[in-house]
């Protein structure tokens, strides 16, 4: 489904954790980087294809996030002829997006990148909030820019400006890894680690009070 111009309707999500750090996810047998997205169907709405792309992609529902916001605009990027299919070369140009931003009430081992046949991703991580543009592909760079820029306006920051932990490779996931319970682990520590839970309501009163 085209427009007038040549752009296909699609749909970018950036999804949150509690430190207002992004989903980033690595592409299967890729060394790129990016955000999931996809295209929205006949008769869908940009919210619907959202939620089915968030599930088709990564395993989450609409019941494991929270909406923070939306782009105004559709934000555009033209792909390069050797990108596309030679029977659309011509008609197609590339993609118009509608990004939101989410929260992510759930856990990370909610998240499952196996839910399909045709997997977009085989890792990811959280990501400081400004990710690095030089592992994204390049005529995806510029509309990843406008959609980080238009969104940050509702967030939070910390006083310093921008979230400066650093986190290492362990933070590299694969979906539903295998959850062993030391046998030696105490009773409190596994009570406290059952007990641990997202801290999404808090975030998001405050995320609404920077909107």
């Amino acid at each position: 489904m085209l427009d007038r111009e040549g752009f296909r309707p699609n749909v970018g999500i950036i999804l949150l954790n509690a430190h207002n750090e992004v989903w980033w996810g690595k592409r299967v047998r890729e060394h790129s980087w990016q955000f999931p997205q996809g295209g929205i169907k006949y008769g869908e709405t940009p919210e619907q294809a959202m939620y089915r792309e968030l599930e088709e992609e990564i395993g989450l529902r609409a019941e494991h996030v929270k909406i923070v916001g939306r782009t105004r605009d559709w934000l555009r990027y033209e792909v390069p002829d050797h990108f596309i299919k030679r029977e659309i070369r011509g008609h197609y140009r590339g993609q118009k997006q509608i990004w939101f931003l989410l929260r992510m009430c759930a856990r990370d081992n909610d998240v499952n990148l196996r839910l399909t046949d045709h997997p977009e991703f085989d890792a990811w991580r959280w990501h400081d909030y400004w990710v690095p543009l030089d592992v994204v592909i390049e005529f995806k760079r510029e509309v990843y820019q406008r959609a980080l820029q238009e969104l940050s306006r509702f967030l939070t920051w910390p006083p310093n400006g921008h979230d400066r932990r650093q986190h290492g490779s362990r933070y590299l996931r694969q979906p539903h890894p295998p959850r062993a319970t030391p046998a030696a682990a105490s009773a409190p520590a596994l009570a406290a680690a059952s007990a641990e839970q997202p801290a999404c309501e808090g975030a998001a009163e405050a995320d609404k009070k920077s909107a």
